[in-house]
């Protein structure tokens, strides 16, 4: 990795909370919501966190704005307290975009999962695999 990316990613992860997987998995018991960013063909080939939202990067900051209309129907219209958590394949891209979203939506408890995907699954938590459904 680059020093310019690794200092990006260093700033961003400063910032946020970052949860381990059984962390992460405590927080959504309490009413987290839990949002895999991976690409569906991740969530497809690898499985998918049960209770967790997939929600594509590039619409993300539409439906984390409690204020729009394209808002996760999970976030109450104006709800800025409760807890996002972000996951991607292996916590890079989730600290990348839980800092931007911090930061151009004005939420104050968005965190993501160190390692992703990737330490959930091999922490043991649960998984479904959409293969077997």
């Amino acid at each position: 990795m680059s020093d310019r990316i690794s200092a990006l990613l260093d700033a961003a992860r400063a910032r946020i909370t970052r949860h381990e997987p059984a962390g992460a998995a405590e927080a959504m018991r309490a009413g987290a919501v839990l949002i895999d960013l991976r690409p569906t063909e991740y969530r497809w080939r690898f499985g998918e966190v049960p209770g967790a939202i997939a929600v594509s990067r590039h619409v993300l900051e539409w439906r984390l704005d409690v204020t729009s209309e394209h808002r996760l129907r999970e976030l109450a219209f104006g709800d800025r307290d409760r807890e996002i958590i972000l996951m991607c394949n292996e916590g890079y891209t989730s600290s990348l975009a839980a800092h931007q979203v911090m930061d151009q939506l004005g939420l104050t408890t968005v965190s993501d999962v160190i390692g992703g995907y990737t330490a959930w699954h091999a922490s043991g938590l649960p998984t479904v695999s959409r293969l077997s459904r």
